[in-house]
């Protein structure tokens, strides 16, 4: 099995390295990642600047490969360019912070396993549920046990799997639900500041959303100390209100 690794955070991120080290124990491993910080960056592509790529060692060896675009670059660049074939796998992360509920929107993260379901190969998003003091090893096992599974199942096509850990010892983890992704909005306020010029500025704060009390949704679960594991599908489209539309006469 070949998988391709990539993460929005970059290529020096603790949560790639943990993810790499974990799945060469069951795999060949390729890392393909921006080589700076991309976080929050969502599904963007490069189309107005060349795109760099070069070799990224770590503790003395060969790690990967850094690239100046986005996460979603990185995944078309390495099965284009440097694999020149699809890999058995795509797996992103494992992200610093979790990434459930309407935040899949804007996640750097979740944009490399979708870009991998976009390219027809079988792809898993993995996120961590902490910015401080983060322990990656429950996540990192659990993700070889999922890219087994994965490998040998599969998934429907335009399907990938998102995937959240709590920042817990095992012996807390309550086990693994499968859920539905949470719908309520991330609010975002905004913080007016100065710089030292007396510019006024603005600094966008997040605000978590409501929990609703559903062991069936994904930020609830996990909160309640589940991993929690959510199919997404990259068609967007409403169904239901696409018969509506054609009464509208239009």
């Amino acid at each position: 099995m070949h998988i391709l690794v990539t993460y929005d955070d970059g290529i020096y991120a603790p949560g790639i390295y943990a993810l790499a080290q974990s799945l060469k124990k069951i795999a060949k491993v390729t890392v393909v990642a921006p080589d700076s910080e991309r976080s929050s960056v969502g599904h963007a592509i490069t189309l107005s600047h060349p795109i760099w790529v070069r070799k990224v060692n770590r503790k003395g060896r060969l790690f990967g490969y850094g690239v100046s675009g986005t996460p979603a670059d990185c995944v078309k660049l390495g099965v284009k360019v440097i694999l020149k074939k699809n890999p058995d796998l795509v797996v992103s992360g494992i992200n610093l912070g979790c990434n459930d509920g309407c935040s899949i929107f804007y996640s750097g993260t979740v944009a490399g396993a979708r870009e991998g379901a976009l390219m027809g190969i079988p792809s898993i998003a993995f996120s961590l549920d902490s910015f401080t003091n983060p322990a990656f090893a429950q996540a990192a096992k659990f993700a070889i046990r999922l890219a087994r599974l994965v490998s040998q199942k599969g998934l429907p096509k335009g399907t990938f799997l998102n995937v959240n850990v709590p920042n817990l010892p095992a012996s807390r983890i309550k086990g693994v639900r499968i859920t539905t992704q949470g719908k309520i909005p991330i609010h975002g306020t905004f913080s007016k500041r100065k710089d030292p010029h007396f510019r006024e500025y603005y600094w966008l704060r997040g605000k978590s959303p409501v929990k609703k009390r559903e062991l069936s949704v994904d930020t609830y679960a996990l909160n309640q100390g589940y991993i929690t594991v959510t199919p997404i599908h990259c068609d967007l489209t409403d169904h239901e209100c696409l018969a509506s539309l054609g009464n509208w006469r239009l």
